[in-house]
């Protein structure tokens, strides 16, 4: 006779709660009762306010800035452990600190081997999340890596475009192995942005490879931080004669002044996941959401199914 299985409880951060909530709808299954109290000088304690004895554990929580989120996310963890969960996956829809994923310059740090190493270190049993920066930084785990891929919410929409001019751009040569991805499930062709920078966020320079000429140009790229290399992009494309420009990018970082260069570039339509909460509103954002993906991938893990079904994009 096989034993029962084990029971499954999904809960939130406090700032994850705006997908949490769909992934849970999606799943089935509410939301688990948590606290998280706050000292007056500013330290956090979450408390689990039910029982997580020999449960399947899922936390939902996006680890962008500030750092108070990694940490909320690995104390959470760690309540679970010492209250017996039989199996604890974070799952963490934008993993923070993705581009510092190698040394570049002498001195400094590898963030992303840092939090992959305190996720490990406080009992995380597996890992779920979306479009790393590099999709290596998976190899940094020593735990099982869920990586679950945008492609499966952005081709579909891309699809109902109905337009029989398109073209794939990549913003950069870092992009292209993920825009002809995208390429070859729609049978398009692609071009690359070759960008030059001066420094972080400081574009020098910029030339197209390929031709965008009465073209509808649909750019891809996995974040959008200040959007000024979206931007550029976007004015170059036009300028070699694209008709249109779109943007698709997983992870909405949108920093400093994002917002403002992306309503006064020629983007006419930017589309992102809902892994990070938008800031404001901007009629040329629309949000596309990643609630469902992430609860057929927690439900296959619970099942022991396949997480690779879930990435067939030339089906969906």
């Amino acid at each position: 006779m096989s034993s029962p299985r084990n029971e499954v409880k999904l809960f939130s951060g406090r700032n994850s709660l705006f997908v949490a909530e769909k992934i849970a709808k999606a799943y089935g299954k509410p939301l688990g009762d948590i606290t998280v109290s706050q000292f007056s000088d500013g330290e956090i304690q979450p408390s689990i306010n039910e029982s997580v004895r020999g449960c399947d554990v899922f936390f939902i929580q996006s680890t962008f800035p500030n750092a108070d989120n990694l940490l909320e996310l690995l104390l959470m963890i760690d309540a679970a452990k010492r209250a017996s969960a039989h199996y604890i996956t974070a799952v963490i829809p934008y993993f923070g600190m993705a581009r510092q994923d190698r040394k570049d310059k002498p001195r400094v740090s590898i963030g992303s081997k840092v939090a992959a190493d305190l996720l490990k270190a406080v009992g995380v049993s597996r890992v779920m999340t979306m479009d790393l920066h590099a999709p290596q930084i998976q190899g940094f785990f020593e735990i099982p890596v869920d990586h679950l891929d945008s492609s499966v919410v952005f081709i579909p929409y891309i699809r109902n475009l109905n337009e029989s001019n398109l073209i794939l751009a990549s913003p950069d040569m870092g992009s292209s192995n993920r825009t002809r991805t995208f390429a070859r499930a729609l049978n398009l062709d692609m071009v690359i942005c070759d960008k030059e920078r001066k420094r972080a966020n400081e574009i020098a320079s910029m030339t197209l490879i390929g031709d965008v000429a009465g073209k509808d140009v649909i750019l891809i790229d996995d974040i959008i931080d200040t959007g000024n290399t979206l931007a550029k992009s976007a004015q170059m494309l036009k300028e070699k004669g694209a008709l249109s420009v779109r943007a698709m990018c997983t992870h909405p970082v949108l920093s400093g002044n994002a917002y403002d260069t992306l309503e006064n570039s020629v983007i006419d339509e930017l589309v992102v996941c809902d892994t990070i909460p938008l800031k404001r509103e901007s009629s040329k954002i629309k949000v596309l959401s990643i609630g469902g993906l992430f609860a057929d991938a927690i439900h296959n893990v619970t099942e022991f199914g396949s997480i690779s079904s879930l990435f067939n994009t030339a089906t969906k």
